[in-house]
């Protein structure tokens, strides 16, 4: 049975396939005679313009034949088969193409969404930086780091990471502000501050190859 409910097709159309469908179902048998358009009119409840305009159709197609003078009858319950499966097979793509469309913009709007919580972490971020400027951010220096028993201020840290070192934690004594010519050891915790991207560059300076 075609599901006409979930169709658009111009309502001669769907009469077309219905009248097919009841020649299947022998409700309509080959050789019979459909009287009268109006009386089809009358059975879909359609105007006899729809009506003619339905047989038309299945007479173009084989299912039906005027013989003039006579009138309409049926003429083929296997094109009348055919014509419906190839209706199945077009309701089929249209019904893919419309689940394509519908995954395609659940898709968009799910990117959107994201699109969105990602600006706001941004913005969340770009704000943090800027009310909190001076908030220390830390870093373990291991026996793996580069640079290591060297001077800040022969690393020349400030100008290679934009960060500014405000504390060193060394054997469990925290040195504040120190000099420019404290060494960094294996085990040390530095303490510094810059902006957003502070973090990362001292990463790479001392971790180069993570």
């Amino acid at each position: 049975m075609v599901n006409k409910k979930e169709t658009r097709l111009p309502r001669y159309q769907q009469i077309a396939l219905e009248i097919a469908e009841r020649i299947v179902d022998n409700r309509y048998q080959v050789g019979e005679k459909i009287h009268a358009r109006s009386t089809l009119a009358s059975t879909f409840g359609v105007s006899p313009e729809t009506a003619r305009k339905a047989v038309n159709i299945l007479v173009d197609l084989g299912i039906m034949e005027v013989k003039h003078g006579s009138g309409v009858f049926v003429s083929s319950k296997k094109k009348a088969i055919s014509f419906l499966e190839q209706y199945q097979d077009v309701q089929s793509i249209e019904e893919v193409k419309t689940d394509l469309f519908n995954s395609l913009s659940r898709q968009k709007k799910e990117l959107d969404d994201f699109t969105e919580i990602i600006n706001q972490l941004v913005s969340q971020t770009v704000k943090l930086n800027k009310v909190s400027p001076f908030l220390p951010s830390e870093l373990e220096i291991t026996k793996e780091a580069a640079h290591l028993n060297t001077s800040i201020s022969d690393l020349n840290l400030w100008h290679e990471t934009s960060a500014t070192v405000i504390g060193i934690l060394h054997d469990e004594d925290l040195v504040l502000s120190p000099g420019p010519y404290a060494v960094l050891n294996p085990g040390d915790t530095l303490y510094f501050v810059g902006d957003e991207f502070a973090t990362q560059r001292m990463i790479n300076f001392f971790y180069p190859n993570k």
